[in-house]
């Protein structure tokens, strides 16, 4: 997914910018258009962040939250037929934060048994 990004708010975007840079794109190539106000543009599929209930993201947010949202978002334009859950952002956005940190720990416990085992072997092969 290619995201523009066009805020009013300096940190903001720079927050932006920062969580999402492996992704950024100029605004004619850009998947998705990600913004602090709500402009209504047909030109281009936009995500809103802001502090009131129709944002698309409610501030504050985990790179986590903002990674999950932007995919719902992009795959719900995509995918028109897809409903989107009658949860609360907040809870769903707690759980999956949840789920990716769980699934992080895991890996990083599998590369760290993995190291172990490596050295152990080394230490009795010599």
């Amino acid at each position: 997914m290619k995201v523009a990004i066009q805020c009013d708010s300096p940190l903001l975007q720079r927050s932006l910018e920062l969580f999402l840079e492996g992704s950024l794109t100029s605004l004619r190539q850009c998947d998705i258009l990600i913004r602090d106000k709500s402009i209504h543009d047909d030109q281009y599929p936009t995500f809103i962040i802001g502090s009131d209930e129709s944002a698309d993201l409610i501030k504050p947010f985990s790179k986590a939250q903002l990674l999950h949202a932007l995919n719902q978002k992009f795959e719900s334009g995509k995918h028109p037929v897809l409903e989107t859950s009658d949860e609360p952002i907040e809870s769903n956005n707690e759980k999956v934060s949840f789920e990716i940190l769980e699934r992080h720990i895991d890996k990083l416990t599998r590369e760290y048994q993995a190291n172990i085992l490596k050295a152990i072997r080394a230490f009795y092969e010599k």
